[in-house]
C-alpha cells in the first residue's frame, strides 16, 4: 500500500490560527454525534415525551383523590311560593349556597368499571320572608359504575399504551443508529475529500515537473511539440482538479461539523483507520434479531391491537347493552353543623340503565364490516412490514460480509496502482516509456486509490446499517440498548 494509505490512521485537518484541532476517529464522531448533534437531541425528546405519557398513563390507572365544591352559589330572586290556599305569592329571596365533595375512585382495569368511595357536606342559606338554614353530609358513601356488553376501554387503552411506549423505545433506538449511519456518511465525505485533495495536490506537483521535463526535451529535440501540449493540458486539469477538491473538503468539512453540533469554523481532524472489526454477522441471527427488536415489528403489534380494539367497539358499541351503577352510604341533615353527623341515615342508589337499539337500518353490520376489512388491510400489510424487515436484515449482513472482501482487494490494486505510477514515472524520466503510458498509470493509480476510499466508506456504513436494521451489535453479540 502506499505511503498515503501505510500511514493510516490519516489525518485530515482544517486549521484556524493556533487553536488545537478537535481530532476524531470514526467512532469518535458517532458517540458526538449521539450526544450533541441535533438529530439525536430531538430523538431523545421524542423519547423522553414517550416515556412522560407512558407515566402519566400509569398514573391515571392509580386512586384519584379530588376535592369538589361550590363555595358558594348566591342567587338573589323574586320566586313563586304557593300559599296554602293554593294561590301563588311572589317573594323576594336570598339564597347561599355551598358545598364540598371529597371522592376517591378507581377504574378497575379488568372489568372496566368505576370505583369510588366519596364524603359531601353541604349547606343552604335561605334569608327573606321564610329564612332557614339547613345542613346536609354524606360522610361515607361507596358506588360502583359498570357498563355490560361494552367495549372495555381501560383495559383497551393499558394494551394500545403498553405497545406505543415499546414502539416509543424501539424508534428511539433506530433514530440513534439512523445519526450514526448518517454521520458515517458526512465522516468519509470528508476523508474521501481530504484524500482527492492530498492526491490533487501530488497530481499537480507531478504534472508541474513533468511539464517542466518536457519543456526541456522539446527545447533538445527529444520530443514533438505535440507531447509538450499534452503535458501542458495535464497541468492545466490537475490544478483544476486541485481547485476543486479544496472547495469539496472545505463542503464536506463544514458538513461534518453541522452534524456533530460544532460551531462554524471549528478545526477539526479525522482519523481513519484500515484496521476492521473482526466478526461474522449470520444472516439467519441477522433475520431473527430484526423480527425481534425492529421498531415496524413493534408498530405491526400496536396497529393489531387498535385492529382488534375497533372490531370489538364495532360489535359492542352500538348493539344491545346496559349500565349498571349503585351506591351505598349514610347521609344525615341537621339545622346546625355539629348536629350534621348525627343520626345517619342509610343511603342507597341503584340503577340499570338498559340500551336496546331497535331500528339502525343496517348501521352495525356496515361498522362491523367495515372494522374487519380494516383489521384484515392491517394483516396484510403487516405480513408486507415482516418480510420487508427480514429481507432488509438479510442482505445487509451479506452487504457487511461482501464489503469486508471488496476493502480488502480494493486495498491490494490501490498498492499495486500506486507502485505501477511510481515504476511508469520513472520509467519515463529515463525515456523508456511514453507519455500517454504514463498518464494511463496516473489515471488507474487515481482510480484504484478512488475505489479504496470507497471501499472503506461502503464496509462501515453497511456495519452501521446492518445495526440500523437488527438493532443488534454483533461485535460484542447483545442487542443495543441506551
Amino acid at each position: 500500500m502506499t505511503a498515503l494509505r501505510a500511514v493510516l490512521p490519516l489525518a485530515c485537518a482544517v486549521r484556524l490560527g493556533a487553536q488545537q484541532p478537535n481530532v476524531l476517529t470514526l467512532q469518535d464522531a458517532v458517540a458526538l454525534a449521539q450526544r450533541q448533534g441535533y438529530q439525536a437531541r430531538a430523538a431523545t425528546a421524542a423519547r423522553d415525551a414517550a416515556r412522560d405519557r407512558a407515566r402519566a398513563f400509569t398514573a391515571r390507572l392509580l386512586p384519584q383523590l379530588s376535592l369538589s365544591g361550590i363555595v358558594p352559589n348566591y342567587s338573589r330572586a323574586i320566586i313563586p311560593v304557593v300559599q296554602p290556599d293554593g294561590s301563588t305569592l311572589f317573594v323576594p329571596q336570598h339564597q347561599t349556597d355551598a358545598s364540598l365533595n371529597l371522592t376517591l375512585s378507581q377504574k378497575l382495569p379488568v372489568i372496566g368499571g368505576d370505583l369510588f368511595v366519596s364524603s359531601a357536606l353541604a349547606r343552604v342559606t335561605v334569608a327573606g320572608q321564610q329564612s332557614l338554614e339547613t345542613w346536609s353530609s354524606t360522610p361515607v358513601s361507596i358506588g360502583l359504575a359498570q357498563d355490560i356488553f361494552r367495549p372495555n376501554v381501560a383495559a383497551w387503552d393499558r394494551r394500545a399504551q403498553g405497545a406505543r411506549a415499546d414502539l416509543a423505545e424501539r424508534q428511539y433506538l433506530e433514530d440513534m443508529e439512523n445519526v450514526a449511519l448518517q454521520t458515517s456518511e458526512a465522516f468519509f465525505d470528508v476523508y474521501a475529500a481530504r484524500v482527492a485533495l492530498d492526491n490533487a495536490g501530488k497530481n499537480a506537483a507531478v504534472n508541474d515537473t513533468l511539464y517542466k521535463l518536457n519543456t526541456g526535451r522539446l527545447e533538445v529535440g527529444k520530443i514533438g511539440e505535440n507531447d509538450l501540449l499534452q503535458s501542458e493540458l495535464a497541468l492545466v486539469r490537475a490544478r483544476t482538479t486541485l481547485q476543486s477538491a479544496r472547495l469539496e473538503y472545505e463542503r464536506a468539512t463544514d458538513e461534518l461539523r453541522l452534524s456533530l453540533g460544532f460551531a462554524a469554523g471549528a478545526p477539526l481532524e479525522v482519523v481513519v483507520t484500515t484496521a476492521l472489526p473482526d466478526f461474522d454477522a449470520d444472516t439467519a441471527r441477522a433475520v431473527a434479531e430484526a423480527l425481534r427488536n425492529r421498531a415496524a415489528v413493534r408498530d405491526a403489534a400496536l396497529q393489531d391491537v387498535l385492529g382488534r380494539r375497533h372490531v370489538t367497539e364495532a360489535k359492542l358499541a352500538s348493539g344491545v347493552g346496559a349500565t349498571v351503577s349503585a351506591s351505598f352510604g349514610l347521609n344525615a341533615t341537621a339545622p346546625q353543623a355539629s348536629l350534621v353527623y348525627q343520626h345517619l341515615l342509610d343511603a342507597r342508589q341503584f340503577t340499570l340503565a338498559v340500551q336496546v337499539p331497535l331500528v339502525q337500518w343496517g348501521a352495525r353490520r356496515d361498522g362491523v364490516q367495515a372494522a374487519e376489512a380494516d383489521r384484515e388491510r392491517v394483516a396484510s400489510t403487516t405480513q408486507a412490514t415482516l418480510g420487508q424487515v427480514a429481507h432488509d436484515a438479510y442482505f445487509a449482513a451479506l452487504q457487511l460480509a461482501q464489503a469486508r472482501r471488496t476493502v480488502a482487494l480494493s486495498a491490494k490494486a490501490d498498492t499495486v496502482g500506486a507502485k505501477r505510477f511510481e515504476v511508469a514515472y520513472n520509467r519515463y524520466v529515463i525515456g523508456r516509456i511514453t507519455l500517454d503510458n504514463l498518464y494511463i498509470a496516473q489515471t488507474e493509480k487515481d482510480q484504484a486509490l478512488a475505489q479504496f476510499v470507497q471501499a472503506l466508506r461502503a464496509y462501515w456504513e453497511a456495519y452501521y446499517r446492518l445495526r440500523r436494521f437488527t438493532l443488534f451489535d454483533f461485535e460484542v453479540g447483545q442487542p443495543i440498548r441506551r
